[in-house]
């Protein structure tokens, strides 16, 4: 092996190891949701949290805290992310997001549950518990 094929072999595996580190949720975080990683996300995570928004959506901002605090409170049961829809409209089409906020609740890599519009932190947390206990 030469030191160009090295390089090589080095430079994919820092590539791999840096998406990995990307996907990886800190305990409490969000993890960034794309149409590229989703189902890797789906087998990683079975209680997984998916809040579908964009920049320009008010109501969106208003739900955002809200998951921010619950990927908080249940961090270590339950993963929290976000996709931008904007950013990912082939797989906002495949999922039938046609309004957001859009909060689509998996478990086990299947839609178990969603909440379409501003809902209030507490509904949204009666779902979490309802479909992970």
């Amino acid at each position: 092996m030469d030191d160009h094929e090295l390089d090589e072999i080095r430079e994919k595996r820092r590539a791999a190891l840096k998406e990995k580190m990307e996907h990886r949720q800190v305990a409490g975080s969000l993890i960034p949701v794309d149409q590229l990683h989703i189902s890797e996300l789906l087998k990683a995570h079975p209680a997984l949290v998916i809040d579908f928004w964009a920049e320009w959506c008010g109501p969106c901002r208003r739900v955002g805290p809200a998951i921010e605090e619950l990927a908080q409170e249940f961090a270590g049961k339950v993963t929290f992310g976000k996709c931008n829809t904007d950013e990912n409209q082939q797989l906002a089409m495949e999922l039938n997001i046609s309004a957001i906020p859009n909060i689509v609740f998996f478990s086990h890599g299947k839609i178990v549950d969603r909440v379409v519009g501003a809902y209030p932190k507490e509904a949204i947390r009666e779902k979490v518990i309802r479909n992970f206990p």
